[in-house]
């Protein structure tokens, strides 16, 4: 947990009380400046949240790479044998579009003067 929330979270709850004591005893300046306090402490508990997010989705990315990283043959023997599969059990279909691939490509790589 980032130490912007804890702090974030005891200036939120800190303002709150300013400003409720503030009220109470009728001081506009001391519920001003909870309020104010209030809402800084919010934020700075949004900007932890913000970083905590930012570090989670940064170590899932990094898990993920790294099992790609490791298992990058073995998802890449699997799609061979997909594909070795297909081309058998389905030789024309896998003919024409292995055509219409080629002839895509042809076009997009044709000089266009």
């Amino acid at each position: 947990m980032d130490n912007n929330r804890l702090e974030g979270a005891a200036k939120e709850f800190g303002g709150k009380v300013q400003g409720a004591l503030g009220d109470a005893f009728g001081s506009e300046k001391d519920s001003a400046e909870g309020r104010r306090r209030q809402a800084e402490g919010a934020a700075q508990n949004l900007l932890g949240q913000g970083k905590d997010a930012v570090r989670e989705a940064t170590h899932d990315a990094q898990k993920y790479a790294t099992d790609l990283y490791e298992n990058a043959g073995t998802y890449a023997e699997e799609g061979t044998r997909v594909v070795r599969r297909t081309i058998h059990e389905h030789p024309l279909s896998s003919l024409l579009a292995a055509g219409a691939v080629g002839f895509v490509l042809g076009l997009l790589a044709r000089d266009r003067d």
